[in-house]
């Protein structure tokens, strides 16, 4: 069965920093493309960042570039996102993406998330 289990979102001022966790079970993760996709009410799911299977590249959106770092380690089988310099803006859930080959694992913006809250 394959899991994505995202962790780590909360409240936190704006220029404040959090660190995103996702764990990944039921299938060969070091194998697969892995990013995250976020979504704020009104608005389409965003895709924030990837990293390739073996962590040699990664890829942001411009409107995150500068402030997030996304890291993978394949033998915990878990990627981290870390998040600087916050912004309202940036306030969504949160969704882990595994992909290869262009077919994800599941849809993008699709299971619990974690949500992520920057406000004063």
């Amino acid at each position: 069965q394959v899991q994505l289990v995202e962790s780590g979102g909360g409240l936190v001022q704006p220029g404040g920093s959090l660190r995103l966790s996702c764990a990944a079970s039921g299938f060969t993760f070091s194998r697969y493309t892995m990013g995250w996709y976020r979504q704020s009410p009104g608005k389409e799911c965003e895709l924030v960042a990837t990293i390739t299977s073996a962590g040699g590249s990664t890829n942001y959106a411009d409107s995150v570039k500068g402030r997030f770092a996304l890291s993978r380690d394949n033998d915990k089988k878990t990627i981290y996102l870390q998040m600087n310099s916050l912004k309202p803006e940036d306030t969504a859930v949160y969704y882990c993406s595994a992909d290869r080959g262009g077919i994800a694992v599941v849809a993008p913006c699709f299971g619990q998330g974690t949500q992520v809250t920057v406000s004063s």
